[in-house]
């Protein structure tokens, strides 16, 4: 049976999309090699990211007008694999979840000395958002954590002389996934989870067993 030619176009029409659509989400899911031109990536203004982990699969949404740097630092992590293989090695019930700390030797060399400068608290902290972990000024990094409830006093925190923890991105599906992480060392392993980048994971499940840990995560839009 012969198309007829408006059709036709239209069939060509969405088959060259789907292709595109397909050669984009091929291109997105690739890792991108850790030098310098990694520090080129820009976020866009909103974009999706999906965390495969031991006990299911999370979905966050990244805004980029939260916080430029952070979303930019998170979405080049994402897209070297970073985060793959990630112990969620702090986790407090009904508070909030910690990672980003990796045993790649060679991505954490890179990343030595490479923090991002502080920013104004734009979002707020409410359950399901993601903020980078930091201590002194311009110390935001890799390590980042997820709160599990409305932790509004982190907008406004003063610590170090720096005000708030900066949310760059939410939870929009997989919530329930990221509160059902193994819990019962609570804030215990905090101390020891600077070791992982010398000693490695093993070292790290060996000390705290059942801790869950991150598989992969991807840009999904």
């Amino acid at each position: 049976m012969k198309l007829r030619p408006a059709l036709q176009r239209s069939v060509q029409g969405l088959l060259t999309l789907l292709a595109w659509v397909f050669l984009l989400q091929e291109a997105t899911a690739q890792p991108v090699k850790t030098d310098a031109n990694l520090l080129r990536l820009r976020c866009p203004d909103t974009a999706r990211a999906e965390f495969i982990t031991t006990k299911g699969n999370f979905v966050v949404e990244i805004y980029r007008h939260w916080s430029p740097l952070g979303a930019d630092r998170f979405y080049q992590l994402i897209r070297s694999g970073y985060y793959n293989n990630n112990l969620l090695f702090r986790v407090v019930q009904d508070y909030l979840v910690q990672t980003g700390v990796s045993e790649d030797k060679a991505k954490n060399i890179f990343w030595q000395g490479r923090n991002i400068k502080d920013e104004p608290v734009v979002g707020t902290n409410i359950e399901g958002t993601l903020c980078f972990s930091r201590g002194n000024p311009n110390t935001r990094k890799t390590s980042f954590f997820i709160n599990l409830r409305d932790n509004l006093t982190y907008d406004t925190m003063n610590i170090a002389g720096v005000k708030g923890f900066v949310p760059f991105a939410r939870i929009t599906s997989g919530l329930d996934i990221a509160k059902s992480f193994f819990s019962d060392y609570g804030n215990d392993t905090l101390r020891s989870a600077d070791t992982i980048y010398f000693k490695g994971n093993a070292w790290m499940v060996k000390k705290f067993p059942g801790l869950d840990l991150i598989r992969e995560v991807r840009i999904v839009q």
